[in-house]
């Protein structure tokens, strides 16, 4: 065994907690956890939710998650981010303040909008705060069929409409956008990977029949917030969540858990923490 110091590849969730453990930070941690990263919160808002949906949002004041993230920052460093749930224009300045002041490299941004029950979760005013401070920050962005409605102002109600709505918010400032089509009616779910500097990539696959898909969206990004952290290229690392979601909603599907949306099966296939010389 080498002598040579080592450390955790580490992956920060800054986003807001769900009690039912479905979403949020609660996903994101099982996620680094299944893949084999060492997980760090800085958490938003607190929500008291279940399968049925949000009953409570009790926000977080900016100086409690500025000093979450400088005593993460500060001691433990990160390889990559994932951004969820940011309900205030000042939680979001928080978060970019953060992301510049200590140089992160590597940002995935799942503007969380709207719950898979329907509940809102962000307050309007704070969208356009959203996009001027945290898109030009962000490694890719990671909307919904309903948060892209949100962010252009406009439905998206059809397949041949991903990649002019994916373009279009690219051009809110986004480095890359990966345009999620889970709501759209059919047999296959298919994403759109764009960027400023190549074609689109669609990726497809057959819908899973479930219930429970709760987190999906907590998970994708907290997968490839996970895969940039280990290494891979965001085209490897977007490829590798779809199928690690894939999965945990396969492995998840047959399993009741409380009346409604129930969670993902996060942990069926778990990795050893994954260890990188330090420095």
């Amino acid at each position: 065994m080498s002598n040579e110091a080592q450390r955790y590849t580490r992956v920060l969730s800054i986003a807001g907690s769900d009690s039912g453990g479905g979403a949020g930070i609660q996903a994101d941690l099982k996620t680094f956890a299944a893949l084999g990263c060492y997980g760090m919160t800085a958490i938003t808002a607190l929500t008291a939710q279940n399968t049925l949906g949000v009953s409570g949002i009790h926000g977080v004041p900016p100086e409690m998650l500025k000093a979450q993230l400088s005593a993460v920052l500060d001691d433990i460093g990160v390889d990559a981010v994932k951004i969820g749930m940011l309900h205030a224009p000042e939680i979001v300045r928080t978060v970019a303040w953060a992301l510049r002041h200590y140089e992160v490299k590597q940002v995935v941004l799942d503007p969380v909008m709207v719950a898979t029950s329907g509940d809102r979760l962000i307050a309007p005013d704070t969208v356009q705060v959203l996009v001027d401070e945290l898109f030009p920050l962000a490694t890719v962005v990671t909307p919904n069929l309903d948060e892209a409605a949100l962010l252009l102002g406009r439905p998206i109600a059809h397949a041949d409409e991903l990649d002019a709505a994916a373009r279009d918010l690219l051009a809110l400032g986004a480095k890359a956008v990966l345009l999620k089509g889970g709501h759209l009616p059919g047999d296959e779910v298919a994403d759109l990977l764009v960027s400023g500097d190549g074609p689109a990539q669609r990726l497809a696959s057959p819908r899973i029949a479930s219930r429970n898909t709760h987190g999906t969206g907590c998970t994708l990004s907290s997968a490839i917030a996970a895969y940039l952290a280990l290494g891979n290229p965001l085209d490897q690392a977007v490829a590798k969540a779809r199928s690690y979601i894939l999965q945990a909603i396969a492995m998840g599907a047959n399993v009741y858990t409380g009346a409604g949306h129930g969670p993902l099966n996060h942990g069926h296939a778990p990795l050893a923490l994954h260890k990188r010389p330090r420095g």
